[in-house]
């Protein structure tokens, strides 16, 4: 399998009034394509941090991260956003779902920013609210949908560019058990599929649907363990 994330002596540090919070220190981690992990650790521990640097939503501080090849801090904001819209698709714990649109117009957005024309963005929305099993789903707004419909409207905007990279941040962090349950078997599914999933949490029943496990204690590498 190829590696698609590098990460090499990372640091990110914050200024926060005067004083200096090192957010993550020296981090060394490889992703290999189709690989599930889950990226734990307690309030404070660095994940956030590390998953925002993993999705260009954050620059580091130092050290390098090349994905699918390329040398992240290299690149313009442009091509950041790019590869953001393109590359990795994000599932929230707050879903961030658009209140005034519809289901099928939420999933639709991504290829907007693409550049796709209005015939194939509702051929692949509706493809993939079909997958999540939504399909019935596809005119009602957010305020419409239970929380786990919300999440799986959010699991089907992540999935439509087709991005090889899957990052979910406490996707059940806002979900009953059951529903959370649901949502796992769908981010299995998606693994299967083929995507590459990297999941942030600080729940070890969630971490345990992951293949490989990586926690970080005070922005650090605690263990790193292949199921």
């Amino acid at each position: 399998m190829d590696t698609i994330i590098t990460i090499n002596n990372l640091v990110k540090n914050y200024l926060v009034g005067i004083q200096v919070v090192r957010a993550v220190r020296a981090v060394n981690l490889q992703i290999k394509q189709n690989e599930y992990v889950a990226i734990m650790g307690p309030s404070g521990s660095g994940k956030s941090t590390l998953m925002n640097i993993i999705g260009c939503l954050d620059t580091p501080t130092s050290g390098e991260y090349i994905l699918n090849g390329r040398l992240v801090g290299k690149l313009h904001d442009d091509k950041l956003a790019e590869i953001r819209n393109k590359e990795i698709g994000f599932v929230f714990q707050t879903f961030n779902l658009m209140p005034r649109y519809s289901a099928l117009e939420n999933v639709m957005l991504p290829m907007i920013y693409a550049g796709k024309s209005k015939q194939e963005r509702e051929k692949r929305a509706l493809e993939v609210l079909n997958d999540v099993g939504l399909s019935d789903r596809i005119t009602h707004k957010p305020n419409e949908l239970s929380g786990g419909q919300r999440q799986r409207v959010a699991i089907a905007r992540a999935l439509v560019n087709k991005p090889s990279i899957i990052l979910a941040d406490e996707p059940t962090g806002n979900l009953d058990s059951k529903t959370s349950l649901e949502i796992m078997h769908l981010f299995d599914q998606i693994h299967k599929n083929g995507n590459t999933v990297i999941l942030v949490t600080h729940e070890n029943d969630i971490a345990e649907y992951a293949k490989r496990v990586v926690k970080l204690m005070d922005g650090q590498i605690e263990s790193d363990i292949l199921k």
